[in-house]
Order: C-alpha cells, then structure tokens, then sequence
C-alpha cells in the first residue's frame, strides 16, 4: 500500500460516514487496506462477501436478474445501508458500499471483464460501471483497479477528494452516475436538477438504470397510447437489425409542456413485461443520437419527413444536412417504416433525403410492416 493509499484511508476513516461494505468478485483489496489502517472501526460496521448464490439471494432478499450489473451493485448498497442502519451504535451517517465483478481468472472469458460499485446512502445513489481492457492486465492487477475504485467510491460517499484518472487506461470504459434515490424519473423530469441524469432505462421486469449505454435500435414517440402497431414493428426492426429493441420517450417535446412524473409512469407501465423502455430530454433527433450513439432510429415515414424538411431547422436547410451529418458520424442509421397517409400508403422512396445522406436510410418494405393504426386515431383525435 502506497503512502497515497494510506493518506486516503485515514482521510475516510476520520470521516463519520459508518459503512456496510458488500464484495463480490472484487474490491478484497481495499477491504484489507481499510483494516490495515488505525481507526478502521470508525469506518466499518460489517463486511460480508455473498459470493454464492444463495448467499446473495439470502442477502438481497431475491435473486439478481444479471449479478454483475450497475442494478445489482445497486441493490446490493441499498441492501447494505439497510443493515448499516441496524448496526450502527449512534446517529452517524450510515452508508452501504457494494461491489460486484468479474475478473481474469484461469480460464478464459468470452465477456468483458467488468467491475460494478455503488454506494447508498440517506440521500442518494452513486454507481461505476468499469468495462476493464480486457488482456491488459493479469488478475492481480485487475483487483487493484477495482479495489482502488472501491475506495473512491468510500471516498466520495465521505465527502474525501480522490482522482480516478490515473487509474485508467485508453482501453478502460468508465461510467459513473449520481442521482437521488427516491426517484430517477424525478430527477430526469425536474428541469432544475443537477443530478447528471441524462436518460433512465426501465426494463422490462421493472428495474431502473441510470445513463445506461444502449447497443440497439430505439423506437421513439409518445406512445398516447402504445398500440399493436408499435408493438409489431418494435418485433420486425429488431428481427431486420438483428440487435436488440428499446422504446424511447422523450419527456421534452418541442411544442408542447413537458411531461409530468405522473405522465411518465403512466406510459412506462405499458412496457412492463414487454419491452424496455429509454426516458430522455431529447425532442429532436440529433439530440437523441448523442445520448443513443451507434443505435438504429426506427421511424414511421411521416416522421422521416419532419426529420429532412428544413422547416423543422428554421428553414435553414444548411442546418438539416449538418444534424444529418452528425447523426451518421454518431454511427446512427435510420430504419423508415411505411405509412397510411390520405389514402395512399407512403414510404422511404417518398421522403426528400437529400442525396449525400441517403446511405444513412433503409427501408422496412410493406410486405414486412404495414399497420393502419395510430395512437392519435385510438384517443379520438386529442
């Protein structure tokens, strides 16, 4: 342990932050640092290492859908912050600390090595997702980056400097999120926040996860209601993409109000079960594509129209072909499906693609798709 490390440490052990500290795969390191230190026991309640699966079912209460994931490592700081409020002596700060990877090992892995940390507190919910390059480091050098995370995320739950940039290589993904636990629809809703949520992700079994990546296609609108049309051409794109499918709804509308929590989980619950589906700010498209990079845009032929008609861009056609433009250096394609419109059924070959950026369209043709059938037809026109 470097004087660095040891710095550290006593710095989060003189903080009053008293912690429930869960590992699983990783993060062992840190623990016998934080035990190797003076004063440990200001700092740590209880440490528990639920690697089994039972033993992590009988931890959590139930059995994780994926267990190294931003949602487990979650659940399992939520998990630890419960029982740090039953162990704690006075009326410190408790904190439940959680880590949940999987590593080099000695045999081979076809995934990623990956690390998942979260911390729970009163107030809020911090995650680190860490996709490790993978063959850069043996397994002893893995645990170090993960256990070294571990203690940034001690270190930023009590309120103690520490810089994780060095840790990392060009190789490394790292995502980190922060936001109040109550609610991340909330914080996505409230204009005000500054909670750095950018898009929630609600999975089909019911599970939030914040500023998640999406390796996909999206199928945006209102979904006032979602219909059997949607649901059919969410089925057809994800079998012509080959990739998996996420609804998108954006809380932002040009002109409109924006919409309200309540508004929000009405339409999410017509996902559950089904599909997942992706909140975001995002009105316009090139907005989306930055949150959603490298992901499908499936669209119904009147929306392909509205996305190259420089009204939409103030007149300004210059405008249009640069959004274009940046949606295809996104790694963004645009899937156009067919539509009912006065009586004649219009399609990709119908829309004014400006020729330098048709290579960003494709067509699902009308023997695949065609459902006459529109969310503004079943409410009556509203």
């Amino acid at each position: 342990m470097d004087d660095d490390i040891r710095s550290l440490i006593q710095n989060i052990h003189n903080a009053p932050e008293q912690a429930v500290v869960a590992l699983a795969g990783a993060g062992s390191e840190a623990l016998a640092w934080l035990l190797s230190v003076p004063g440990a026991s200001r700092t740590l309640l209880e440490a528990l290492i639920p690697y089994g699966r039972n033993s992590m079912i009988g931890f959590l209460g139930h059995e994780p859908e994926q267990y190294v994931s931003p949602g487990n490592a979650r659940d399992m700081a939520r998990a630890a912050y419960q029982r740090a409020l039953t162990l704690r002596e006075g009326d410190e700060p408790a904190l439940g600390l959680a880590c949940t990877a999987t590593l080099a090992t000695d045999r081979p892995k076809r995934g990623d090595h990956r690390c998942c940390i979260a911390t729970w507190d009163q107030e809020t919910v911090a995650t680190c997702n860490l996709v490790l390059h993978k063959g850069l480091r043996d397994r002893a050098g893995e645990e170090e980056v993960s256990s070294r995370l571990v203690l940034r995320a001690l270190s930023e739950a009590s309120a103690v400097p520490f810089n994780v940039a060095s840790l990392l290589t060009e190789g490394d993904r790292l995502e980190m999120s922060h936001w109040k636990h109550s609610n991340p629809i909330e914080a996505l809703t409230d204009p005000n926040s500054a909670s750095g949520v950018h898009t929630v992700t609600i999975h089909a079994d019911g599970h939030a996860e914040v500023n998640e990546p999406w390796h996909g296609a999206v199928l945006p609108g209102s979904f006032r209601p979602l219909h059997e049309g949607h649901i059919k051409l969410a089925e057809v794109a994800s079998r012509l993409t080959e990739a998996p499918l996420a609804f998108e709804l954006s809380i932002a509308n040009v002109d409109k109000p924006p919409l309200t929590t309540l508004e929000v989980e009405e339409r999410v619950g017509q996902f559950r079960g089904r599909y997942p589906v992706i909140l975001t700010r995002a009105p316009r498209f090139l907005e989306k594509a930055r949150l959603l990079p490298g992901s499908t845009i499936v669209l119904g032929w009147d929306t392909a129209i509205r996305l190259v008609h420089p009204r939409y861009y103030g007149d300004d056609e210059a405008a249009m072909k640069a959004a274009l433009k940046e949606i295809g250096a996104l790694g963004c394609h645009i899937l156009v499906a067919g539509r009912l419109n006065d009586g004649s059924f219009r399609k990709l070959d119908d829309v004014a693609i400006p020729p330098e950026h048709a290579h960003l369209f494709g067509a699902i043709s009308e023997a695949e798709f065609r459902a006459d059938i529109s969310s503004t037809e079943l409410r009556g026109g509203v």
